[in-house]
Order: structure tokens, then sequence, then C-alpha cells
């Protein structure tokens, strides 16, 4: 039974739904941005195809081997920074291991925690989004209620009615004798025979 409570809480529950939801309201949030960066990049193409052109190959060049240099003698740094101080005392070695196997589970939850808090975000922004979307649809809806339902015309007052005395009281005579009816007993359901078990 835990199995099945645990699929229909699980199947009941909107949140996803609205993780998606904000999730595509959030992508159509930034995909209305791409015309503007699109136009931006059109107008800043030609200085940029133009500063490419008047670039001289060899200063490229020069450039390029000096950042390679330079990147290959940090890195050389690094790397000889790193395996001296490496400890060959396995002991050291081992609380080195573990603590970094625990800032690593550190690590992990952490990230699982930002991760959820995200989730948590993009369900209540895509949450928004729907009740928006569902009054907007409500909106739309009632203008085209408006727009098709005729005016209203003025309806000819109904002639008033008139009763006498006489009339009220076979009425109220009925009241006393609906009153006095009870209702009807409800039915017993039939006891279920067993029969001994055959031994």
């Amino acid at each position: 039974m835990a199995i099945t409570d645990d699929l229909r809480k699980t199947l009941s529950d909107p949140k996803p739904l609205y993780f998606a939801a904000g999730t595509a309201d959030l992508a159509l949030q930034q995909a209305k941005k791409v015309p503007a960066l699109v136009e931006q990049l059109r107008t800043e193409a030609p200085a940029r195809i133009e500063a490419v052109r008047n670039t001289d190959p060899k200063a490229v060049q020069e450039r390029v081997t000096v950042r390679v240099r330079e990147t290959q003698e940090t890195l050389q740094t690094k790397a000889n920074e790193l395996f001296g101080t490496i400890d060959t005392d396995l002991k050291k070695l081992g609380e080195t291991a573990q603590d970094l196997a625990l800032r690593s589970v550190g690590v992990a939850a952490e990230y699982a925690v930002k991760a959820r808090e995200t989730y948590e975000k993009l369900a209540e922004h895509g949450e928004q989004a729907v009740k928006t979307w569902r009054g907007e649809a409500a909106e739309g809806i009632e203008d085209i209620a408006v727009a098709v339902e005729p005016p209203a015309e003025p309806k000819p007052a109904a002639a008033p009615v008139v009763t006498t005395p006489a009339e009220d009281e076979p009425a109220e005579a009925k009241k006393p004798a609906a009153a006095a009816k009870k209702a009807p007993a409800p039915r017993k359901a039939p006891a279920k025979k067993t029969t001994p078990p055959a031994k």
C-alpha cells in the first residue's frame, strides 16, 4: 500500500508541472531578448570584420606565441608545486584522501540544496505564470462572451398576481400534512450466510 500511496502522492503533486511551466516561461522571456542581441550584433559586425581585416597576421602570431610560452611556464610551475608538496607519508595521504572525500560530500550536498532551491523558485515562477495565463484566458473568454452575447432588451413588466385569502387556505392546509409525512426507513442489508469449513 505504501507504493500506491507514494505513486498517488507523486502523481497528484502539481509542482513538476509548475516547474515545467516556469522553465518554459523563463525560456520565453529569454527568447524575447534574442532579437535585440541580433540587432546589436548586426550593428557591431561591420566594425569587427574591418578590425580583423586590418590586423597584421605576424603580430597575431607573435602574441599567440607569447601567450603559449606564458601558459607553458605557468603550468610547469604549478605542476612542480603540486608534485613538490605531495607527502610520501602514507598516513598523511590517507588523511588527505578522507578530507577530500568529506569535502566532496559537502560540496555535493551544497549543490543538491542549491538545485532544490532553484527547483522551488522555478516551480513558484511557473505557478505564477500559470495563474497569469489562466487570468488572461478568463479575460479573453469574458471578451468573447461580451462580443457574442446580444445586448439585453428591457422586458415588459408582468401583471401583479392578486391572491385572495380563500386561495391561501388550501395551501396552508397542505403544509401540516406534508410535515406529518415521515421519511422512509433505511433498508437493512440482508445477512450473509456463512458456511462452516469442510473438514
